[in-house]
């Protein structure tokens, strides 16, 4: 007989159940009570494809705390840092600079993928070397971080480290890699691909809460489309992914509008409407000099810019959600 493993809500702990398919599909058709699905979800998906990212009812929505950061409340983490570590003395600048102006936690790849194979000089991945650098940063500024896994190998030396383990959107529907992230135990945040449906990206975030790990975070980061309205521009942010995943999942979705627009100009409006749209935190390319970052130097903003957007988002989530970002 078929058996099913089930993560279930018991008087309010988690707890791991074996069911027979039966009982599973009415336990779960008795906990899920959203009646109104988004246009690529139905009911069964709810259901049947990932119960447990799916709400339980209206209300039912995840708080967690990371690094003594609470997601999921009024508080909107911001994370912030450049796109790739270049060297101990960047990112331990970078460090002081964003927790100076409010960031939450340090972002930054030592790992980083590539569209093409070939590297330019400038454009050299410091691997395990950039995770060391990020480990003494860490510990000399105080800040949590946040870095990329891009191949199972590596799992064990930068969850040691990483306080959010980020799994790009490329490793979005890499099952096997998102089943072994989750099995550290260590908090991950899943980034959309570019190519993908809110179906598929609930589905992929079933992968781990199956594990249960629950502490996972939604990224959205900007979709192929036809029109991006800028040749530069690769993505379209999709902020419309927010309230509609916020229709039928608890889970947190924070916002990328750095690689998303790809156009640093567009980055502090972006910023803005996607705190208005209900995003529980924003991620933010921030280079000492943006015009020569290591990588996609079109898109970060310096230390000025962070400071000045960090107090608009705070204003902005302030008056209009009840939230705050500091």
């Amino acid at each position: 007989m078929q058996f099913i493993k089930v993560m279930m809500k018991k008087n309010g702990l988690n707890c791991h159940k074996i069911l027979y398919h039966q009982d599973w599909e009415k336990v779960i058709r008795m906990k899920i009570e959203n009646k109104f699905p988004t246009k690529d979800i139905s009911l069964e998906d709810l259901k049947t494809k990932f119960p447990l990212v799916a709400k339980k009812n209206p209300t039912h929505f995840s708080k967690f705390e990371i690094a003594g950061v609470e997601f999921g409340g009024s508080l909107i983490p911001i994370f912030a840092g450049p796109n790739m570590v270049e060297s101990k003395e960047l990112i331990l600048n970078v460090a002081q600079n964003v927790k100076k102006s409010g960031a939450h936690f340090l972002r930054g790849g030592a790992f980083k993928p590539l569209t093409f194979p070939y590297r330019s000089e400038k454009y050299t991945e410091t691997r395990e070397q950039g995770i060391k650098w990020l480990k003494e940063v860490k510990e000399e500024i105080k800040i949590p971080i946040i870095t990329e896994i891009m191949e199972e190998k590596f799992i064990g030396l930068i969850s040691e480290v990483t306080d959010i383990i980020q799994i790009g959107s490329r490793n979005m529907q890499n099952y096997p890699f998102l089943t072994a992230c989750a099995k550290t135990g260590k908090p991950i945040m899943l980034k959309r691909h570019y190519g993908s449906s809110l179906r598929d990206w609930l589905g992929a975030a079933e992968y781990i809460l199956y594990e249960g790990n629950n502490k996972v975070i939604l990224c959205e980061r900007g979709v192929s489309v036809p029109h991006t309205h800028r040749s530069t521009s690769r993505f379209l942010l999709d902020l419309q992914v927010v309230p509609a995943a916020k229709e039928v999942t608890h889970l947190p979705i924070i916002v990328d509008p750095s690689h998303a627009t790809f156009w640093r100009p567009w980055v502090k409006s972006m910023s803005l409407a996607a705190v208005a749209s209900g995003a529980d935190g924003i991620m933010l390319e921030v280079h000492p000099d943006p015009s020569n970052s290591a990588v996609d130097p079109l898109q970060p903003i310096d230390f000025k810019e962070f400071a000045e957007l960090i107090q608009l988002m705070d204003n902005v989530a302030k008056a209009s959600l009840n939230r705050k970002v500091r």
